[in-house]
């Protein structure tokens, strides 16, 4: 690019709401910052009879390509993709991380990493695949992380290979104003496209995750400072993302401007700032939980004098929260979105026994663990006795590795045992959270009836679950969603209870009354508020 390019490309800048705040002071500074926010421009050669096949190309499992194996039947929901934890101004930072990993662990089994500040000032990096537990099962990996800043993070995949190494974050890069590692919770519906422009222009990457295309974003910017690059950086990206980057001195918490995926701050008892994709995981590091980082905010922590700044990162967009995050991915014992995760799902039984009523039920079980506080909602609710007839057990392990189908579904019965005294000779109504492929649903029917239920009627505390997620949630294709294939009464032939029946998606809305608007429900209704950019088609480049 020549100079009087450079020059033109930093001629349009963008003002941003800078609040400055001093550890151990009460008082806010507002600040304008001003920053480039020009893109690069981008001419990218390409053939015309190439654009049928490009927009052909662009298919929902592109975008998203979800990896459910056909017999692993025994956790029939969907999976959250990632959870973060960074702190700063600890000199425990990464093992602070490692503990706020372990609370997160039910958002990512797969990989975990840490990624911490050593007192040279230099990023080191541990990551692996497997459970928090057994990548740091070896102390001294943990040990060889001291400093004080770290982020860690938790993964399944979305975008990029589960299996791979090279896909486990935080991702650690170098570039030429320093060293900088990011861990990124959601998914950008724009990937593809963005990384073929990269590519276009030279960039190579390392793996097949949609994070990448953030630090390729953030290094070619000619924005300056690096709070300004990353602002330049998520102005291009489209989607879902909760994001935390390192660097030797400062931790940058970044939340997209519709604030799908969670992210919150909160502050331990010597000044030590954290963040996490849950309040739980602050309640485990012994860190009072603050506030939300706000969609569309950037919150800026230096560890040389532990100031915290703020930012606006983009013009203000409709806020479009995971509703999801309510009804089954937090732990019940986070507060999310500002709402405690166990009185929703109380609320959503409640509400579901209001719509769905079973006359003449003898008790209510959850389907555990999700499905507890709704069967307590619907429970109480009914008037009806609560108890614990399905016991689920943690350490089975996968259920595909089994040979035959009979024998899989035995294995069904050590994941889930049936309590015979709670269920024999009775009309149980069995309450979970959600219902995807009705895999799981069936073989609970089929346990409860082989146990002696006199009937099972299913009720289900959210909608019927029709479309397939595009911001970092593990669904299936829409052609596996049982209750896109089937109406109501087909669903419940096929999962062979004696009655089914959902929370409407209007009695859902009513529970949030005036935020009704401010949730994503695309799952239940396909209005999904942001749509997949279609790759731009990019010829052969000449020699």
């Amino acid at each position: 690019m020549g100079m009087a390019a450079a020059a033109a490309a930093t001629s349009t800048s963008r003002l941003l709401l800078h609040r400055h705040t001093t550890a151990g002071s009460d008082r806010h500074q507002h600040r304008q910052v001003r920053y480039s926010a020009s893109p690069f421009p981008l001419s990218l050669r390409h053939r015309p009879e190439r654009r049928e096949a490009a927009a052909g190309a662009l298919l929902l499992d592109r975008v998203t390509p979800f990896n459910y194996d056909a017999d692993d039947d025994a956790d029939d929901h969907p999976r959250e993709e990632c959870g973060l934890v960074g702190v700063v101004g600890d000199p425990d930072a990464a093992s602070l991380c490692y503990l706020g990993l372990q609370k997160l662990q039910h958002r990512g089994e797969e990989g975990a990493g840490i990624v911490a500040v050593g007192g040279d000032g230099k990023l080191k990096s541990v990551t692996g695949l497997g459970l928090v537990a057994d990548v740091f099962g070896d102390p001294s990996r943990l040990a060889s992380l001291p400093g004080p800043a770290a982020i860690g993070h938790v993964r399944y995949s979305t975008a990029g290979a589960a299996a791979s190494l090279r896909n486990v974050q935080p991702f650690l890069a170098g570039y030429r104003f320093g060293q900088v590692a990011v861990a990124h919770n959601g998914n950008l519906v724009n990937y593809q496209a963005l990384r073929n422009k990269l590519e276009a222009r030279g960039s190579i990457f390392n793996t097949s995750s949609d994070t990448e295309v953030i630090l390729h974003l953030i290094a070619t910017s000619l924005s300056r400072p690096l709070l300004a690059r990353i602002c330049d950086a998520c102005e291009r990206l489209a989607g879902s993302y909760s994001l935390l980057l390192l660097t030797a001195d400062k931790l940058f918490a970044v939340r997209d401007p519709h604030g799908f995926r969670p992210l919150v701050l909160g502050r331990r008892r010597n000044g030590a700032v954290a963040f996490a994709s849950e309040t739980c995981a602050l309640d485990l590091i012994d860190a009072t939980y603050e506030r939300e980082v706000q969609p569309g905010e950037v919150v800026v922590v230096d560890r040389r004098d532990m100031s915290v700044s703020s930012a606006c990162l983009v013009p203000h967009r409709p806020r479009r929260s995971c509703v999801f995050e309510h009804i089954y991915f937090s732990l019940p014992n986070s507060v999310v979105f500002s709402h405690a995760v166990h009185e929703r799902r109380t609320a959503f039984g409640r509400a579901l026994a209001q719509e769905s009523p079973a006359p003449g039920a003898d008790v209510v079980i959850p389907v555990p663990d999700s499905g507890f506080y709704a069967a307590i909602g619907f429970a109480r609710e009914s008037g009806l006795e609560f108890q614990q007839g399905l016991i689920r057990w943690h350490y089975s392990g996968r259920s595909f590795i089994q040979p035959t189908q009979a024998i899989r579904d035995l294995a069904v019965k050590l994941k889930l045992a049936p309590v015979r005294g709670v269920i024999q000779g009775k009309s149980v109504v069995v309450v979970d959270d959600s219902l995807v492929r009705g895999t799981t649903s069936s073989k609970i029917v089929r346990l409860l009836r082989d146990a002696g239920a006199r009937e099972v009627h299913m009720r289900i505390a959210s909608p019927p679950v029709v479309g397939s997620c595009l911001y970092g949630i593990d669904t299936p294709s829409e052609g596996e969603l049982i209750s896109n294939r089937m109406d109501l009464d087909g669903v419940r032939r096929e999962i062979g209870s004696d009655s089914l029946a959902f929370l409407s998606l209007p009695k859902l809305h009513s529970i949030y009354g005036a935020e009704a608007g401010d949730y994503c429900d695309a799952c239940f209704s396909r209005k999904y508020p942001v749509l997949p950019t279609l790759p731009e088609p990019v010829g052969e480049l000449e020699e």
